[in-house]
């Protein structure tokens, strides 16, 4: 890597792409003998903000091929994307759906058809409904089913796919779903959450263990291949993916740096700690204490939770400006910390008002590369909501989403040239899509889809990320 000549230069053998979701994209929900998730129900219960839900989402299941050849078309050389868990397994438990399986099964021939690596990841958030009748997260049976999933989608697919995500944001699936009620299933109940949390490690852990089993795809030429955990005769790459907050004070009374400690506990150290390191921090599960008994936690999980992995995946999109204030979070998505605050940001936000920070995603590489001796790192999802404005023709000229890319690449160049270990970087979203409470209110893809018609449009973005990506550089105004 170098920064020569106004240019920034990534590592040679270095890994872009762009990624998307299974609910978010695919639609079809009456196909494959697919069951209800809890985003379904979640939507038909009036959830989202705009009315909407995901049975048409942008068609991908009947549209695959030509997403593809987009994709190709495009340039990527990696796609990032999910298995839906009720389309795959409907009901979440017994035999697999054929049909279901048969469709991973042609996108990914259909991927390494056009030169393109499939990195998967088993759960996005779309658990059966069924699970979440009989506990959902909370229980510690649906990481049982979770790794009887991941053994019927290893089985059909471990001969092609090398790149693996065992589960992405556990942080969303159990404090946003079971804590603050802000995604599905819309539980409040912080007890659940923090053993939903708890138990989505585990069903990482185990899923580990069953694709070290089942996957024997062969290495890509060109690609490096030692991560940690993977040997010769091995070479997969298997991770789970999280979503760091750098987490700053907005004050500086001892009680809210108390509340960065809180809030950097349950964003982050929650999952790096258990995951890398083999044990929760000890301040946290005093925070914890207060709406759990832990009981949840049985001996012999922290050793399956920390079983070595090949990659991290850190998913950024923007840091927390927290200070003290008594009672602001007694229902939230922070379990044990009633009393913290988020502060908006100052600066001009996205279009669902997230700040703007490409520094906050250079801090998270730093920390956890100084903090945590990971895994190689991989930024999987990075990217904004912006008041996109289509032409007549779809096109969408989108300076801010450029703006934004750019910089954030920038802070990845910067952590690479301090010695971060970052190997690829996979821009959110490759098309507009639905974007869970918020519906298809917002709009995060590099590729405009005018929902009435399906049509899909790159937008400026695209060009210019697709110049990038061709490149392997960054050209300095």
């Amino acid at each position: 890597m170098d920064t020569v000549g106004g240019s920034r230069r990534f590592p040679d053998g270095f890994v872009w792409g762009a990624a998307t979701s299974a609910y978010q994209i695919e639609g079809g929900t009456n196909l494959d003998g697919r069951t209800p998730c809890i985003w379904d129900t979640f939507a038909a219960e009036g959830r989202t903000r705009d009315g909407s839900d995901g049975s048409v989402a942008v068609e991908h299941r009947l549209r695959m091929t030509d997403d593809v050849a987009l994709l190709a078309e495009l340039g990527m050389p990696a796609y990032r994307f999910s298995i839906s868990w009720p389309r795959a397994q409907p009901g979440g438990e017994g035999p697999a759906s054929a049909s279901g399986l048969d469709f991973y099964r042609r996108l990914v021939d259909e991927l390494l058809d056009k030169g393109i690596e499939p990195v998967v990841t088993l759960y996005h958030w779309d658990l059966p409904q069924e699970l979440e009748d009989r506990g959902g997260w909370p229980v510690r049976e649906t990481a049982e089913r979770f790794a009887d999933y991941t053994a019927l989608v290893g089985a059909a697919l471990g001969d092609r796919v090398r790149r693996w995500v065992t589960v992405n944001e556990p942080w969303c699936a159990s404090m946003l779903g079971y804590a603050g009620g802000i995604h599905a299933p819309a539980r409040t109940e912080p007890g659940a959450a923090v053993a939903a949390a708890h138990h989505l490690l585990l069903g990482h852990g185990l899923a580990v263990d069953v694709l070290r089993s089942l996957v024997t795809a062969p290495a890509e030429p060109g690609h490096d291949t030692s991560g940690r955990a993977a040997t010769a005769g091995n070479p997969v790459e298997i991770g789970i993916t999280v979503n760091p907050y750098p987490v700053h004070a907005a004050g500086d009374r001892p009680e809210d740096h108390d509340a960065v400690r809180r809030i950097d506990g349950l964003a982050n150290r929650l999952w790096y700690d258990p995951v890398l390191l083999g044990r929760y921090p000890d301040d946290l599960l005093a925070d914890l204490s207060s709406v759990s008994d832990l009981a949840h936690i049985h001996d012999g999980d922290l050793a399956v939770i920390s079983r070595p992995i090949d990659a991290l995946g850190l998913n950024y999109y923007r840091p927390y400006l927290v200070r003290h204030e008594p009672g602001a979070s007694a229902v939230s998505e922070w379990p044990g910390s009633p009393d913290v605050a988020l502060i908006d940001p100052e600066s001009t936000p996205t279009a669902n008002g997230w700040a703007v920070d490409p520094q906050g995603l250079f801090d998270a590489l730093v920390r956890v590369s100084q903090d945590y001796d990971p895994p190689p790192l991989y930024i999987h999802e990075n990217g904004g909501a912006f008041p996109d404005v289509a032409d007549v023709e779809g096109h969408v000229e989108d300076t801010d989403r450029i703006e934004f890319l750019d910089g954030h690449l920038r802070a990845c160049h910067d952590a690479i040239a301090t010695g971060v270990d970052l190997r690829g970087f996979f821009v959110w979203s490759f098309l507009d899509n639905f974007e869970w409470a918020e519906g298809y209110a917002d709009r995060f893809g590099i590729v405009h889809v005018d929902y009435a018609t399906q049509k899909r449009t790159p937008k400026a973005s695209a060009t210019w990320y697709a110049k990038v990506v061709s490149s392997n550089e960054l050209v300095d105004p």
